[in-house]
């Protein structure tokens, strides 16, 4: 008794190769898009590794500090975290409201020239730029994320169109032909059933990803967000006086 093994393959192969000139430019046109949506994915989730891991190192160092200028000082990097970012932009705002210039940073900041305070209004054009930047890096990494909504949306859409296309097309045949048997229609259907099938493999990993994507800058947003209102705290604790 021998047992019949079904690769899709080669139907898949013969189903393009029948398919009119319409279901093959709706076929070549999603692996295009896979293609792009691959690419967007691979960016998207190195891109996200790489944001995760620096902040996690940033925030380890800043909250080993004493003072919270006192990383700064250090003139450490963390290319690839958005926390230090803000950081950066938190401590240039601070200076510049403070009137101080950059050889007095270190002096001015940690107290050792003069005892140095941020009134509430200077705190809040404080808060104020690190808000800004933290905007502008949520921007930056939404970029790419279009392109996976598009393709999750699109591509069932195009597969479907060539779909119908070719069912009308296989109709239309029978009826020149006049011969409505299933031996004249199959083929006919499997090649418009084809763009379906890819429309459908371009869209399943991708709104998988799209989803994965989407929680993780969720989270890396929140994280952002969090620091902010810590490092406002810090800055209101160390340079804001009370009262």
């Amino acid at each position: 008794m021998t047992t019949m093994l079904f690769l899709p393959g080669p139907a898949l192969i013969e189903s393009f190769l029948s398919s009119s000139f319409v279901g093959q430019a709706v076929v070549i046109l999603l692996l295009l898009l896979s293609v792009l949506a691959w690419s967007a994915m691979i960016v998207k989730f190195q891109q996200f590794g790489r944001v995760d891991r620096d902040n996690r190192f940033f925030l380890g160092s800043f909250r080993k500090e004493k003072h919270p200028f006192s990383l700064y000082l250090k003139q450490k990097r963390f290319s690839h975290s958005p926390d230090y970012r803000i950081y950066l932009r938190s401590c240039h705002a601070a200076a510049r409201s403070l009137g101080i210039e950059e050889a007095e940073i270190s002096d001015v900041l940690t107290g050792s020239a003069q005892p140095t305070l941020l009134t509430p209004t200077q705190l809040q054009v404080v808060r104020e730029a690190a808000e800004r930047e933290l905007a502008e890096e949520i921007l930056h990494m939404e970029k790419d994320l279009s392109l996976l909504a598009t393709c999750t949306t699109i591509a069932p859409f195009m597969g479907l169109l060539g779909t119908v296309w070719g069912v009308m097309e296989a109709f239309n045949a029978m009826g020149v032909t006049g011969a409505p048997t299933l031996s004249t229609v199959a083929p006919g259907i499997s090649a418009a059933l084809l763009t379906t099938v890819v429309g459908l493999i371009v869209a399943i990993p991708t709104v998988i990803a799209y989803n994965m994507l989407s929680v993780r800058l969720r989270n890396l947003t929140v994280g952002m967000d969090n620091f902010v209102q810590e490092l406002i705290g810090e800055l209101h604790h160390a340079y804001v006086e009370e009262g």
